[in-house]
């Protein structure tokens, strides 16, 4: 659909300047992290999830800078000696004091886009926060966290004035985007906005060509259906799809729904979507709550492939498995998630990559 359909705000949008964000395995500048401190996310556990965080902004060290966000001084001198007292790089940690309501830093976080041949190589779209659609408040330091760090950075920032989420949407960097209707299409987010609309603005500030649709999310999961549970990309052509054996599963009918739909999309090209299913970890349960444990909210780092695991053997290996095949060139290390998905999220959830502008020379 063309885009010149809607009168955006800001023009010439992202797109019409070449601008595009990239696919995760794009190489990172750095990874935007904000500190986890709201107790209300992980009632009665926000403690036990602090090793397994300081694990993961560890690991990813290895290949890229880490930038915090931390809400003072105060915490940023405790988050210091935390980091310090596991052995962190410390070199390769940025501070930023900018307060925010909750750490997924995903969902709230700047869309970073690039186009090496511009001036300006980089730039930020701040898509409007909700709290997944009102279901948490307040948000509004986090709604504000794209601007604060484009003023950081010193980088333009584009407002398209919907609610978007990162977790919404995944990229294969060559023009294609995966989204679900479930999300995208609730009323909870933009009741005034089609389905031809959405698709609009995810071609104008996202630089992206095609959008495939999905259908709904897994049990549990609190975003109205995320596809960063269920499918994500893992090269141009390739995707991994969660799947669910057990029949009597509430996850069962959906995936396989999507699975259907996936095997019958074409990319650009014309190509099928090559498809290598992931397995689902045993349910989880906390409180009585089945909480959204997915092994396909994994984060590409530059050298490392975070995934989270959830004390299930059989299940947590062929995972890891899988995902080793698919990222020869990265080590990929499972950390374990089940205090983490506590707060209805993982390691995709809590980052967002800002990747590095290639070189034009």
């Amino acid at each position: 659909m063309a885009s010149d359909k809607l009168q955006f705000p800001d023009q010439p949008v992202p797109a019409e300047l070449g601008y595009y964000f990239p696919a995760e395995w794009h190489p990172h500048r750095a990874t935007w992290l904000s500190w986890p401190h709201n107790e209300d996310s992980w009632p009665g556990k926000i403690q036990s999830i602090y090793p397994e965080f300081i694990r993961f902004i560890k690991e990813l060290t290895k290949g890229e800078k880490v930038c915090l966000n931390v809400n003072d001084e105060v915490m940023e001198i405790m988050v210091r000696r935390s980091l310090e007292r596991e052995q962190t790089d410390m070199e390769q940690i940025e501070f930023y004091r900018h307060p925010t309501n909750d750490a997924w830093c995903r969902d709230c976080g700047p869309a970073f886009l690039i186009n090496p041949a511009a001036k300006q190589p980089k730039v930020i779209v701040d898509w409007r926060f909700n709290a997944w659609g009102g279901k948490y408040t307040p948000y509004e330091l986090d709604d504000q966290l794209p601007e604060k760090i484009a003023q950081a950075l010193g980088l333009p920032v584009y407002h398209p004035n919907i609610v978007m989420e990162g977790g919404s949407v995944d990229f294969n960097g060559e023009g294609t985007v995966l989204t679900t209707r479930a999300c995208l299409l609730n009323p909870n987010r933009n009741p005034h906005l089609s389905q031809q609309e959405i698709e609009a603005y995810l071609q104008a500030y996202y630089g992206v060509k095609q959008v495939l649709w999905l259908e709904d999310g897994i049990a549990g999961d609190d975003t109205d259906g995320h596809i960063d549970d269920i499918v994500r990309f893992v090269n141009p052509h390739t995707v991994v799809a969660v799947v669910e054996p057990n029949r009597e599963d509430e996850n069962y009918e959906p995936l396989q729904q999507n699975l259907k739909l996936l095997k019958s999309m074409r990319l650009l090209d014309g190509k099928q979507i090559d498809i290598v299913e992931l397995p689902m970890p045993q349910p989880i349960y906390y409180e009585g709550r089945r909480l959204p444990a997915s092994y396909a909210n994994f984060y590409i780092g530059n050298k490392v492939v975070i995934v989270p695991t959830f004390r299930d053997s059989e299940h947590d290996e062929r995972a890891l498995q899988i995902l080793s095949q698919c990222f020869p060139d990265r080590e990929v290390v499972g950390i374990d998630s089940v205090d983490i998905i506590w707060g209805l999220g993982s390691f995709h959830c809590l980052s967002q990559q800002e990747p590095e502008v290639p070189s034009t020379s």
